[in-house]
């Protein structure tokens, strides 16, 4: 039985290489295949150009793709600047670890959620023009004129996209700043005369920045393609590329399906090249960063910059953090007429219409969330027991094969994942929608957890082995509980991206299961407010219980502990 046990164990690094790699090259072939005009099952029959001629031709489309590139690559140059001003800034605070805190309601929350509670704040009926209306803005109706989210340049795009990008990429400074020694590199530039923050920047970013590359790429991925903010804050007419390939996609229209796949491939030789810019951008900077290094004079004007970032970072992070807050209070609004700034009154006749509804839909959205997560922690807990018992030390290979669900475009293989779950007879079933949320989840649960169980201590397996006990055992009675709180983290870490998927839901669901992300995204088209607001909290509140039990759960199983990874 423990050989058996052990070859399945051996076999855990295939499948779970399998389970990120196969998807996604079938899903990106059978998307390849009808962009050039090869999809027998709607009439496509022999290879040919027609839908690449099709997207060219289509109205908009140079503004589309304008759009698409100028929203990414803003989003994506002002997030890194933002995020490492502040944590520039945040390294010479004292008592700087309570801002940590603040970043998990951010984290937690959906992209969609966070989208339509911004919107909800900015658009000229929102709450902070009713703030300034009318004693400041003279405003008695909502201004006509004024336009504020889904703006042609795209303004209100990039905002909304840094509300969440921001967070995660301080979250991941933070932890690429405790794998160098920070207080000892910061020391000497401070004996130098710097100031703290152009201190951390001169000799921290510097040594942090190939961990951070990664992450960097996937939010350039991610704000080139993103759909579902782009449904509710970006243009519609033209949209940008992503939303032009789902609105033609979910098109009656079979025609459609062939331009769309060449939208949806376009989509991919975009990121592709955007990421080959940035990798040309990174040496150009890398020379001026160091001769900028090496001058060694102080820099006020450096200090005053990140400085400003600072406070631009503090600003995203409150108005994501209102952005919740404004739909929990649209969800209990009563009458709320425009210009006044609070309801008139306050009722729960809008979660009572919608308990059923909302039930059920969270029901679903909790049943996919745990059993992608579940198989996601048993693969991952696998292959690193297998790694540590055959002392192997996987490489930098590795980690782009766990980034690679987050740097292709979803767009560009999901419909091409459809076709074959279509084939296989299973799209519109919860395995298939688990199936896809499980490409998305098992990278953050894996590297949620590789730091800690690599850092586990040695001497404990070697202590209990030396008592009689086998390496299964040991795995189980030891190793597991000590990694208590890194699994629950890790959990609730991987349920929240499972809430907030929603082109994955929408293409293997094919419309016949609906999560809260789903549900919520489509009710911002036109639907009551306050039934909104019920589904934005319900879709944020989910993540940040499952959170306050991951950090609840191991204060009390171990309450009487000195020390719980």
């Amino acid at each position: 039985m423990s050989t058996y046990r052990t070859k399945l164990l051996s076999l855990a690094p295939l499948i779970t290489v399998a389970l990120l790699i196969v998807p996604i090259a079938v899903g990106l072939i059978w998307t390849a295949l009808p962009a050039f005009g090869f999809l027998p099952a709607i009439g496509g029959d022999a290879f040919s150009l027609d839908g690449w001629r099709a997207l060219f031709a289509a109205p908009g489309f140079g503004a589309a793709l304008r759009l698409t590139i100028t929203v990414g690559l803003a989003t994506s140059v002002l997030a890194l600047v933002i995020a490492s001003g502040f944590c520039a800034w945040r390294a010479g605070q004292s008592g700087r670890g309570r801002f940590d805190r603040f970043l998990a309601p951010l984290l937690a929350s959906p992209h969609s959620a966070i989208a339509l509670g911004f919107a909800f704040l900015i658009m000229p009926s929102g709450w902070l023009v009713r703030l300034l209306s009318p004693w400041a803005t003279g405003w008695e109706q909502p201004p006509a004129g004024l336009v504020t989210i889904q703006d042609p340049l795209g303004f209100s795009f990039v905002a909304g996209l840094l509300l969440k990008e921001v967070p995660y990429l301080v979250l991941m400074i933070i932890g690429a700043s405790a794998q160098v020694p920070v207080e000892r590199s910061m020391a000497t530039a401070r004996a130098l005369g710097q100031s703290a923050a152009v201190a951390w920047l001169k000799t921290i970013f510097p040594q942090i920045y190939t961990q951070i590359r990664l992450p960097i790429f996937a939010v350039l991925a991610f704000s080139l393609s993103a759909v579902d903010v782009g449904l509710i804050l970006a243009p519609s007419s033209p949209p940008p590329l992503a939303l032009l390939a789902t609105r033609w996609f979910s098109n009656y229209d079979l025609a459609l399906y062939f331009p769309a796949a060449a939208a949806a491939l376009l989509q991919l030789f975009i990121a592709v090249l955007a990421v080959a810019l940035w990798y040309g951008g990174e040496r150009a900077v890398a020379v001026l960063g160091r001769a900028w290094i090496e001058r060694g004079a102080r820099d006020r004007s450096a200090g005053l910059m990140l400085g400003g970032f600072s406070v631009t970072a503090g600003l995203l992070g409150a108005l994501g953090l209102l952005s919740l807050a404004i739909m929990a209070l649209w969800s209990f609004a009563g009458g709320w007429r425009f210009p006044d700034a609070l309801p008139q009154d306050f009722k729960t006749s809008t979660w009572a219409g919608q308990l059923d509804r909302a039930g059920e839909t969270m029901g679903t959205t909790l049943s996919i969330g745990l059993l992608a997560v579940l198989i996601a922690l048993v693969l991952s807990l696998a292959c690193l027991e297998n790694e540590q018992r055959r002392g192997l030390r996987p490489g930098l290979r590795s980690l782009w094969l766990l980034y690679l669900p987050l740097l292709v475009p979803q767009i560009a293989f999901l419909f091409g994942v459809q076709t074959v779950l279509i084939r296989l007879g299973i799209d519109g079933t919860l395995l298939a929608v688990v199936w896809t949320h499980l490409i998305f989840v098992l990278p953050y649960v894996f590297l949620s957890l590789v730091d800690p169980y690599r850092a586990l201590d040695p001497r404990y397996a070697a202590s209990a082995a030396a008592l009689g006990a086998s390496p299964w055992r040991i795995f189980l009675e030891v190793k597991l509980p000590l990694l208590t709180r890194s699994i629950l983290v890790a959990i609730a870490v991987g349920f929240a991206v499972s809430v907030g998927q929603y082109l994955p839901t929408l293409f293997a669901g094919a419309g016949r299961i609906a999560t809260l992300t789903t549900e919520a995204v489509t009710l911002a088209s036109g639907a009551d407010r306050r039934v909104i607001g019920v589904f934005v909290v319900l879709q944020s509140t989910l993540p940040l219980l499952i959170y306050g039990l991951a950090i609840a759960l191991p204060l009390l199983l171990f309450r009487n502990r000195r020390d719980m990874r």
